[in-house]
């Protein structure tokens, strides 16, 4: 899987969906440190353990890097930054019965902006699944020659011989 890029620059803001999602019930904010012991579990569970291991990694930043999707007080998705590699996006997770409603748009355009207002121009989105997600999202483009890109090494992909 490939990775790409995003020009942080022409990120816009989206408060009609965040008003849209918050009308469901839904809420899109940063994770909190008391937090964490809830957050990582769910990550495991729905996402991996090597997931988890990024999405830990978030939670020693200040301000923590990792947003989440709420209903109420359950969980439906997550979106970290600056887990694995600085000015990197992901990993980023929404269940799949919320898929379609604009809520991994929302958690990756808060999750981008925040890189901005740290100083980036652009972000990496790294292993990129769902290509098309991002290039109608957030005007993501392919870097070439990227694959196997920083993940190649990680003991969760590499094959036993």
């Amino acid at each position: 899987m490939s990775d790409m890029l995003v020009s942080l620059l022409s990120v816009k803001p989206c408060p009609e969906l965040k008003a849209k999602l918050e009308e469901q019930g839904i809420v899109i904010r940063r994770a909190m440190t008391p937090d964490m012991y809830r957050i990582l579990p769910w990550i495991e569970q729905h996402s991996s353990l090597s997931a988890k291991g990024e999405a830990a990694t978030c939670f020693s930043r200040q301000p923590v890097s990792l947003f989440i999707a709420t209903k109420q007080a359950d969980i439906i998705g997550y979106a970290c930054y600056e887990a694995t590699c600085r000015n990197f996006f992901g990993p980023t997770k929404v269940l799949e019965e919320y898929q379609g409603m604009g809520i991994g748009k929302a958690l990756l355009i808060e999750a981008l902006l925040d890189m901005r207002s740290i100083g980036y121009a652009y972000a990496i989105i790294g292993g990129v699944g769902p290509k098309d997600f991002y290039r109608k999202c957030a005007g993501a483009i392919e870097i070439p020659d990227s694959t196997p890109g920083i993940y190649k090494d990680f003991l969760g992909g590499m094959q036993k011989k």
